[in-house]
């Protein structure tokens, strides 16, 4: 790590190819206003790990198989910490040669791996901030998803001042969203039932009943995130995928994975996911990769 008088530098280095581009787009269209951004190729977010607060830019270089990352020096205590959860964020531990040998033989997707090499899973950064995105992404557009998430971020996140015009505030907390009032939520854009599940969850999270991070015992995990009402499948597998980082995860239900392969119904969905394991999630970044090549439709993840 190299530090100047403002910034601390730092490299991650991954296994080529890497859809970096791609990754940008997804996270991009996916992402807090106020809380992360892409910019010029670059991304960026607001950080909070235990005391510490800061800012990140992430950006490629010219190596093939590295990212450069610029922290804010408030953020040199947990340099560490933070390395780790960038490179789930990121998914910079995946194997592409691998993932590309068992999905490049499926004649569906074997046109759009070879278009996107190294197409990768984001990870959350934080476990709730991706269950908090997941919820309220269920059943509607990825931009509608975005835009309730946003304001999430600015009634819940603390503001924060930073070199970037675009981070304004810290992701949103947990503990503010136990303690508001239902209809708090409500007015934010929600039907009461998805407003109910997001303060059931927010308050398990607090109580130390839920911990959907990488690491935590997957099963148990996601049983006890089943049981909130309002948590189905679709959910609970977009979180297995992207928070948990379970490489074979697939979104059962999701509209747009049917639509994908043709517009089948779910079960036949599932039955196609067989192929692709132990790499089911990475084929549903594929599909939804498709179907965004010929089509403006998106699911809510």
């Amino acid at each position: 790590m190299k530090a100047t008088a403002d910034t601390l530098r730092l490299t991650l280095n991954y296994q080529p190819p890497l859809a970096w581009d791609a990754l940008l787009s997804f996270l991009g269209g996916r992402g807090a206003a106020g809380v992360e951004a892409v910019v010029d190729g670059r991304y960026l977010r607001t950080v909070r790990l235990d005391a510490a607060e800061g800012w990140l830019a992430v950006s490629a270089t010219a190596k093939r198989d590295q990212l450069a990352v610029e922290l804010s020096p408030s953020l040199e205590m947990v340099a560490d910490r933070l390395t780790i959860k960038l490179r789930q964020l990121l998914d910079l531990d995946a194997d592409p040669i691998a993932i590309a040998r068992v999905l490049g033989a499926d004649p569906i997707l074997k046109p759009v791996v070879a278009a996107v090499p190294g197409l990768r899973v984001p990870g959350g950064f934080d476990g709730f901030e991706l269950v908090l995105r997941a919820i309220v992404g269920q059943q509607v557009t990825v931009k509608a998803a975005t835009t309730l998430f946003s304001r999430f971020a600015a009634a819940f996140g603390d503001a924060t001042t930073t070199p970037y015009a675009e981070l304004k505030f810290f992701t949103p907390r947990a503990e503010l969203i136990a303690a508001a009032e239902l209809q708090t939520l409500i007015n934010l854009g929600l039907t009461q039932r998805r407003a109910q599940t997001i303060h059931s969850v927010a308050q398990a999270y607090v109580a130390g009943e839920l911990l959907l991070e990488p690491g935590c015992d997957q099963a148990a995990e996601l049983e006890r995130f089943r049981s909130i009402p309002g948590i189905g499948h679709w959910t609970s597998n977009y979180v297995a995928m992207r928070a948990l980082r379970d490489a074979d995860a697939f979104p059962t239900g999701d509209l747009a994975l049917c639509n994908a392969l043709g517009g089948v119904k779910p079960k036949e969905a599932d039955r196609a996911a067989e192929a692709w394991r132990p790499y089911r999630a990475y084929a549903a970044l594929y599909l939804w990769r498709l179907l965004r090549m010929g089509t403006s439709t998106e699911s809510g993840g």
